[in-house]
């Protein structure tokens, strides 16, 4: 991603620690955020609920980057764990676990690409870093804040740190457990000193696969789930760093044992604390218990991954989202609106050499945005207020089409000149113009990860013709669909209607939609 120029950080966020908006100062170093942020434990294939916190913090990373600011973001891979262990074996036929999670890995990997997510600038995975993770439990032995039980397990003794619980304000004595349910077994539970104490590293068992542990001074084993963010984290960010990621069902126990490690160890570790909420459907929490886990391959089969994007992106990140086919329906709408206005004025800019409307991404990042769009977005990043001036903003680009449309038709009865070169501005906005009007909307769809002209969209406008699209198969449809417009245009010059509307039909048969209007007819895939 591109860097906009630097000015003052202005950012408020909500920190899940401290149970407040506040402001974001990083301190690590001037204009850099660093970022860490919980990925996934590749056991099957990537749901709504996964995309929806890389949506939701790749919103973060494009308003930090517009705002002048270098990202690092580290977005962990967990490659090894209890139940891709499980999961594998329980396969038909068994597949070593490796090969388990690099597949589901890869369609994490294309799920994050389709839906538009960027890259992060590391993405570790667990079974990469097994000797800092050592190294950890090392530090956390010598200081007394851990211990090995017979069986050749090491725990984290809760009660050794006094701030514990403070990341979800819990007091240890109300607690029964800090494992995870899908974490706990008789093997694990069976040496601890305290049943709320929790596992740094799990002792090797005979039923697993011999090579799904390592090496260590305690004993042969595995890390503990918690074990490698914090691990991973110092690797990449330091003992300290700025921001901590994650869906909020990670809260406990998952980010309070991180950060009960990491402080353990005497490290500062993360200074705020972001988390998004959950997806509903039908007002119940997404999960595959309730049978109702989209998968986000089956949805991409039958849904524009755009419209995925912005039915999940758009809602405030600590807002439940609620999911279903009317709500896609309703983005489905908005997309094409968006799209359709970019396209007119892509139609309307057009005089046969560089398209000021195409302009390049970096150009369109460094465009001014309006204050009450910055506003909002500075204010915990409320994409209701950011939504709400980008609604502004495409009604007064119809209104600036429409009136084109006006002016050209005057235009062309005057013969005078081409509709490229009619300004449009009202009494209100004065200094309204399609192409003005057409950039400052894709400058604030960019900041959402959504700007119709930016990879992966840019062949949601125009079909991809006039985009920079690199397909020799949209290249060819556009050149058999531009000629059966030519015929059908040419039918309507004649007053052939009969003609003209069977053209219109069997492109419509085909999947193209057509739309006319005074610059002529344009068309796009259904």
């Amino acid at each position: 991603m591109s860097t906009a120029p630097h000015r003052a950080l202005n950012l408020r966020l909500y920190d899940s620690a401290a149970r407040a908006v506040v402001p974001l100062a990083p301190t690590v170093s001037e204009g850099t955020v660093t970022i860490y942020l919980c990925g996934a434990t590749v056991q099957g294939e990537p749901h709504i609920g996964h995309m929806r916190s890389a949506i939701a913090f790749d919103v973060l990373r494009r308003w930090l980057e517009r705002s002048g600011q270098r990202v690092v973001l580290i977005r962990n891979v967990t490659d090894i764990d209890d139940k891709i262990l499980t999961k594998s074996a329980e396969a038909d036929p068994p597949v070593p676990w490796w090969a388990w999670a690099q597949r589901y890995e890869r369609e994490f990997d294309a799920a994050y690409r389709a839906l538009g997510v960027a890259p992060p600038t590391y993405e570790p995975r667990a079974t990469g870093h097994v000797p800092e993770m050592i190294e950890l439990v090392a530090r956390l032995l010598e200081a007394g804040h851990a211990y090995v039980g017979d069986a050749g397990n090491v725990y984290f003794d809760v009660r050794s740190l006094p701030g514990y619980g403070s990341l979800t304000n819990q007091r240890l004595e109300d607690l029964a457990t800090t494992e995870d349910e899908s974490q706990i077994d008789d093997d694990v539970e069976a040496d601890k000193r305290d049943p709320r104490d929790f596992a740094l590293w799990k002792a090797a068992k005979p039923s697993e696969p011999v090579d799904a542990a390592w090496d260590a001074p305690w004993g042969r084993g595995r890390p503990g789930w918690h074990l490698e963010c914090s691990a991973m984290s110092r690797r990449y960010l330091g003992e300290a760093f700025d921001i901590h990621g994650g869906g909020i069902d990670l809260r406990f126990p998952h980010h309070e044992n991180e950060q009960a490690q990491s402080h353990g160890a005497g490290w500062g570790f993360a200074r705020h604390w972001v988390h998004n909420a959950w997806v509903t459907v039908k007002g119940e929490k997404m999960s595959k218990s309730l049978g109702n886990s989209l998968v986000v391959s089956e949805l991409l089969a039958t849904h524009d991954p755009a419209v995925l994007r912005l039915a999940l992106g758009t809602v405030h990140h600590r807002s439940t989202v609620e999911f279903s086919e009317e709500n896609l329906a309703e983005a489905a709408a908005l997309w094409e609106r968006l799209t359709g206005a970019i396209q007119r004025a892509y139609d309307v800019a057009e005089d046969g050499g560089a398209n000021p409307v195409d302009a390049p991404a970096e150009q369109v990042s460094a465009r001014a945005l309006p204050a009450e769009f910055t506003a909002a977005m500075d204010e915990d990043l409320n994409l209701a207020g950011a939504m709400a001036v980008v609604h502004a903003t495409l009604k007064r680009l119809n209104t600036a089409l429409a009136r084109v449309d006006s002016a050209d038709t005057e235009v062309r009865r005057a013969e005078a000149r081409p509709p490229s070169e009619v300004h449009v501005a009202s009494a209100e906005h004065p200094g309204d113009s399609v192409t003005g009007l057409a950039l400052d909307l894709r400058a604030q769809l960019s900041v959402l990860g959504l700007d119709p002209l930016a990879a992966p969209w840019r062949g949601s406008v125009g079909g991809g013709r006039r985009t920079g699209e690199d397909s020799a198969a949209m290249e060819a449809l556009d050149h058999l669909v531009t000629d059966l417009l030519s015929q059908r245009a040419q039918a309507r010059a004649d007053k052939d209607w009969g003609r003209a509307d069977a053209l219109r039909d069997n492109l419509a048969a085909a999947g193209i939609v057509v739309e006319d209007s005074t610059a002529g007819a344009r068309w796009h895939l259904a």
